[in-house]
């Protein structure tokens, strides 16, 4: 891609938004760095005590982490380090300058926000560093999510700057869906001065407040000495543990004000340390021996499954350490939505994904087998449905004395949050799983993964096919040539979705090969994801082909976005599922609401002249004998800065198969007529 286009001509000469392209030499200073959580006492604190304390000490050793420009894995490498050092050169600065500067030296290139007046100070100084990427949306909802996508493809953090008030307010769905699915982004938001707060300024929302319980953690900076901290405490928040948003509230007073001396005094986080088994009294032992349980039940598990998660992806090494553990102990491996990538499809091994929506040789095996290992997951309900019918086969073998769930899990909250574990595992999944490789015991397995291939075999995913002579397409047919045509280039592929119908079929019929090939919005579900994180996985990932399979509804949301494409010539790909419909709600309405379509069945534009006045090359299709040839040429478009848009006419009757309803078990799948589910005594055999 070439960056140079990234600058609209039509910019006056005075606003610079930032040179191209960058260089391995953008960051000048060799202190990039962030900060981990300071080893203190176990003691309980509250945040004022603990910061009295710390400012008693000159010379507090830390955990300092490399975090650098150039593209590296979410996983951050911790050591050891004390400096005041990252300070220096601040002095004579305003706060805004000090934000971006502080940005630079953390290894950040690319910032996604919107103007504004209580803003202007954070803006304005971008024009003052070169080698700082600016990408403005037509709306601060795209910001975020272009944070997203740039954040979750990169492994980097995505940054967002807002202005006060409703500026702020638009990115509280992006937050909530980083939260939601563990994605690091850091929110700047402006805000009135502080002689102005809780007056109802114009354009004043307690931003904090609104957005507390959708950030891993937030603040307002009321001194201006503070903000370079705030901001490296910011990072490592961020990134330490399970990833997620953090929002920093700063008054126009502070951004514009000047910081008069160097700060030489640093005293560390003002937060207590969040470690696994952190009321232990011997941590390292009581790690050592969940993981010899762990492998005691895996080694006496005859009926055993891997279920992947996030958590795996989060790790530079987890994809290959998860398939050295399912290799080892032959153990098949099926994955949540969100842990799609990290184990590839086409290996035999492989249950895809599993729960409401997943796969049925994926869904009985769970439910069959007598050890469950959960690594990096939630289990949230969409993965488990019914958690009082989880796992049957795993419960039955615990009361017997040697099997159950065992959960890998970074955040000790989630861990018997909705299932009740037999084992768990605390810290970095990828970590443990290095230590428990060594205890594993290699077994065939043969019995149990003969049937799991014979399932797999019986019952593929698969859809009703029109008949020879129909130009109807059906939606999963769209999924299949596109998984057919790709097939020898998934490694320089990443798609990303909208939610709904499309977003489940693209899951089921795209057989997913490599870690992060898909950046998709999970728990919170917020439709319209699609456009704008496929605009920030393509900035982070200039060298990538980025698709984004959208439905009719989700792109109506965020399509506006296409022109922050053109303007900064970024090209990107999109498919538009076009049933003139909300695809997902109208087949609840179809199933459970007697077809009662209340305000389901969508009026839409004209996508094609829609998208063309946006300046994208655009095709539609309507018919099936026409598809292939135009997904050929879509995927063949090559424009270097010039996105393209294909909408294709599908059919809306079609319905998401199987579904696993909430109330029941995930052995108890509804599959329409699409296969007879036969399995004589399953249960008594299982359960």
């Amino acid at each position: 891609m070439n960056f140079s286009k990234i600058i609209s001509t039509t910019s006056s000469k005075k606003i610079i938004n930032n040179a191209f392209p960058l260089t391995v030499n953008a960051i000048t200073h060799n202190i990039s760095k962030q900060f981990s959580i300071s080893s203190i006492s176990s003691n309980s604190f509250s945040n004022e005590k603990l910061s009295s304390e710390l400012k008693k000490t000159k010379n507090i050793k830390t955990i300092k982490a490399n975090y650098n420009a150039k593209s590296s894995p979410q996983y951050i490498q911790i050591k050891n380090e004390s400096d005041i050092e990252f300070y220096k050169g601040l002095a004579g600065k305003t706060g805004g300058e000090i934000i971006i500067e502080m940005l630079q030296r953390l290894g950040v290139d690319t910032v996604f926000g919107y103007p504004g007046g209580a803003a202007l100070p954070i803006t304005d100084s971008l024009t003052k560093y070169k080698n700082m990427r600016y990408i403005v949306p037509r709306h601060e909802q795209g910001a975020g999510h272009m944070a997203e996508g740039y954040a979750k493809s990169t492994g980097k953090v995505g940054v967002v700057i807002v202005t006060s008030g409703p500026g702020a307010t638009n990115i509280i769905t992006p937050l909530a869906d980083a939260l939601n699915d563990g994605i690091p982004i850091i929110a700047f938001s402006a805000q009135v001065p502080t002689f102005s707060i809780g007056t109802d300024s114009f354009q004043e929302a307690d931003i904090v407040g609104i957005s507390r319980s959708c950030t891993k953690w937030n603040s307002i900076v009321k001194d201006i000495r503070e903000l370079p901290r705030r901001i490296e405490e910011a990072f490592k928040i961020a990134t330490t543990g399970r990833p997620g948003p953090v929002l920093l509230d700063i008054p126009k007073d502070i951004s514009s004000g000047i910081l008069k001396k160097e700060i030489t005094d640093y005293y560390g986080l003002n937060f207590p340390p969040v470690e696994p088994y952190l009321f232990s009294s011997n941590p390292e032992a009581e790690l050592k021996k969940c993981i010899e349980n762990a492998a005691t039940m895996i080694n006496n598990a005859e009926r055993p499954v891997i279920i992947a998660g996030a958590g795996i992806l989060n790790h530079p090494e987890g994809p290959k350490y998860l398939k050295l553990l399912s290799r080892k102990a032959n153990i098949p491996v099926a994955t949540s939505f969100q842990g799609l990538g990290c184990f590839n499809e086409n290996d035999p091994m492989a249950l895809h994904m599993i729960g409401m929506h997943g796969s049925v040789y994926g869904n009985l095996a769970i439910q069959a087998a007598d050890v469950v290992i959960v690594l990096g997951s939630r289990m949230d309900e969409r993965a488990t449905a019914n958690t009082d019918l989880y796992c049957l086969g795993a419960r039955k073998a615990e009361k017997r004395g040697y099997g159950g769930i065992i959960q890998f899990e970074i955040q000790p909250k989630n861990i018997n949050k909705k299932v009740q574990v037999t084992e768990a595992v605390e810290g970095d999944v990828t970590e443990n799983i290095k230590k428990l490789l060594p205890l594993i015991q290699s077994h065939p397995h043969k019995q149990w993964n003969n049937q799991i291939q014979e399932w797999k075999k019986k019952y593929a995913f698969t859809y009703n096919r029109s008949s020879p002579d129909d130009k109807t397409i059906k939606p999963q047919h769209v999924i299949e040539e596109l998984n057919r045509l790709t097939e020898r280039i998934k490694k320089d592929i990443i798609i990303t979705t909208g939610v709904g119908q499309h977003q489940m079929w693209t899951a089921q019929f795209y057989r997913w090969k490599y870690p992060k090939s898909i950046v998709s919005s999970g728990a919170l579900g917020t439709m319209g994801f699609g456009v704008p994180a496929a605009l920030g996985v393509k900035l982070g990932n200039p060298e990538k082909m980025v698709i984004d399979i959208d439905g009719d509804s989700s792109f109506s949301m965020t399509g506006q976005e296409m022109i922050t494409a053109k303007q900064y010539g970024i090209p990107i790909k999109v498919i538009i599922m076009n049933n003139a419909s909300q695809g997902m709600v109208r087949q609840m309405q179809e199933k459970y609401y007697n077809e009662r379509y209340n305000q389901t069945l969508m009026t839409n534009p004209n996508f094609k002249e829609l998208c063309e006045a946006m300046d994208a090359e655009t095709i539609h299709t309507s018919n099936k004998a026409t598809l292939t040839k135009d997904l050929k040429k879509f995927l063949n478009w090559d424009h270097p800065t010039k996105s393209i848009v294909l909408i294709v006419d599908v059919d809306q009757s079609e319905i998401v198969y199987p579904i696993v309803n909430g109330s029941e078990g995930l052995h108890e799948m509804d599959v329409g007529d699409l296969y007879k589910l036969n399995e004589p005594n399953y249960e008594e055999k299982y359960f």
